[in-house]
């Protein structure tokens, strides 16, 4: 597994005599709070927060760790709006002067401040609620971030953990026990924490275009969702071509991409015309006119984010001449994260966790996060917790 960590800040696994009896849970806790769009002075730590209880179907989870993504810093800076036309990064420290709160979440809805965010989360079943069988306390698990039950299951609806409820930048997080899944896994906690938003989006991506053994440019391939991309489309059978920085292009290699290719460079001419079956896009902005050209006729683009920017040119010619069919990613079949769940018990896939930092130290993870020089996953590290010390100290 390649996995390094930060001096001082542990990785272990949360051992089964370290969880705490339901008699045991303390009444608050340590969570980072976001308490409205904006910058990073919008993230307060505090170590007085109630402990959530798990309502009817839910379980309590005592969080070992938890991954930063993209989404929790477009959701802190309202990047979702559609006042906002710049890439993540131009607004990813301040916060942007103007967006419309109405639309500013991955639900289109108006987000409830104070928020818990955290899409990404490992940990073990602490206590259940009305419902759910008591063997499931102690289970190792992670949360599919992206969840079906407070919206019925409905077809194309979803919310997302840490945005549209409370998430897992926290001591403790309740989820649903439905979508909280037993893993039986060797892995670190911060290895685990870095599967659920990156993985589980880069797999759906790969399965709504049904990829298998075809070529495949991944573009924002150094990132979280493009370095599982690579991974996950190899796992498939496919010829990978990643795009990414040149300093990043030799571990992005490691990680199974067959050629790599310079993200300044003109991606046509460097890679030819009618080149690729598929293209897994995570960086939008000006150059989603050139991913069109690359796409033979029948040709499939799957988009799950768009940190470069979210508007673009294209032309529509090039769209129906070549038969091609744009696939936008959010929603996911429940055999995404299913899957996710059998690849990590097979050791089929392995995250890359670049750094580790206490929770407390979130804005200083979200600054080196905006910096785009790590390669992989960043990951929050929760205080201990015990009965004696309930809001712990960092181990």
């Amino acid at each position: 597994m390649s996995i390094s960590t930060e001096e001082g800040v542990g990785m272990d696994k949360l051992p089964s005599s370290n969880v705490p009896t339901s008699k045991e849970l303390p009444a608050t806790m340590a969570a980072v709070l976001l308490t409205g769009h904006g910058g990073l002075e919008k993230l307060e730590y505090r170590t007085d927060v109630a402990v959530p209880l798990p309502g009817d179907g839910e379980v309590l989870i005592q969080v070992a760790a938890a991954a930063i993504n993209n989404t929790d810093i477009n959701t802190r800076i309202g990047w979702y709006s559609k006042a906002v036309d710049s890439g993540t990064n131009a607004g990813g420290a301040a916060g942007f002067a103007e967006i419309t709160d109405s639309d500013a979440a991955w639900s289109g809805e108006a987000l409830t401040f104070p928020r818990i965010q955290g899409a990404d989360v490992a940990g073990r079943i602490v206590a259940v609620g009305a419902g759910v069988p008591e063997e499931r306390i102690g289970e190792r698990v992670l949360v599919r971030n992206m969840l079906r039950t407070y919206v019925g299951y409905r077809p194309y609806e979803c919310w997302t953990f840490g945005s549209e409820c409370d998430g897992g930048f926290a001591q403790f997080a309740a989820a649903p026990a439905r979508e909280t899944y037993a893993v039986n896994s060797d892995w670190s906690d911060a290895g685990l924490a870095a599967i659920p938003c990156a993985y589980s989006t880069a797999e759906n991506m790969l399965h709504r275009a049904g990829v298998g053994a075809e070529c495949v440019l991944v573009t924002g391939a150094s990132g979280g969702v493009g370095l599982a991309a690579v991974q996950l489309a190899k796992r498939r059978g496919a010829t990978v071509t990643a795009v990414c920085s040149a300093e990043k292009a030799e571990q992005v290699r490691a990680e199974g991409a067959d050629r790599t290719v310079d993200r300044g460079s003109d991606l046509v001419a460097e890679l030819g015309s009618n080149s690729f079956d598929v293209v897994i896009d995570m960086v939008g902005g000006s150059q989603a006119g050139q991913l069109l050209e690359l796409l033979r006729s029948g040709g499939r683009y799957a988009i799950a984010g768009a940190i470069s920017g979210p508007l673009a040119q294209i032309d529509l010619r090039t769209i129906y001449l070549k038969d091609l069919s744009l696939l936008g990613c959010t929603f996911q079949e429940d055999e995404v994260f299913e899957n996710l769940i059998g690849y990590i018990e097979a050791n089929g896939i392995h995250p890359v966790v670049s750094k580790t930092y206490p929770l407390a130290d979130i804005a200083r993870a979200q600054e080196d996060f905006l910096s785009k020089k790590h390669t992989g996953k960043l990951v929050l590290i929760p205080p201990a917790v015990n009965a004696a010390n309930p809001n712990g100290t960092e181990i």
